[in-house]
């Protein structure tokens, strides 16, 4: 799904990730928000990515029986990522 809001039971203000990953062979979603900050502090934003979408993580998790996870994809404006983001592409447990 490309920016399409989940269907879900209870009203979530923050239900629109930009990309949804289900694997329904291995009881898996991935959640991938993108983001370009003009901002240094993508570590921040990252959290703040993951706080965003705490509610939808829980639900989809309790409506589609799967684990779920979010990668939040933070670049700055001069190209900068988080020392995290590769241990989120490289871990793809849920």
């Amino acid at each position: 799904m490309w920016n399409q809001q989940v269907q879900t039971d209870t009203t979530i203000p923050n239900n629109k990730p930009d990309i949804i990953i289900r694997d329904n062979e291995k009881g898996t979603c991935i959640l991938i928000d993108v983001t370009i900050s003009g901002h240094r502090n993508v570590i921040k934003k990252e959290a703040e990515k993951i706080l965003k979408y705490k509610d939808l993580t829980t639900e989809i998790q309790r409506m589609w029986n799967v684990k779920t996870k979010v990668i939040p994809v933070i670049i700055g404006a001069t190209g900068t990522v988080s020392n995290s983001f590769r241990k989120y592409v490289n871990n793809r447990k849920t």
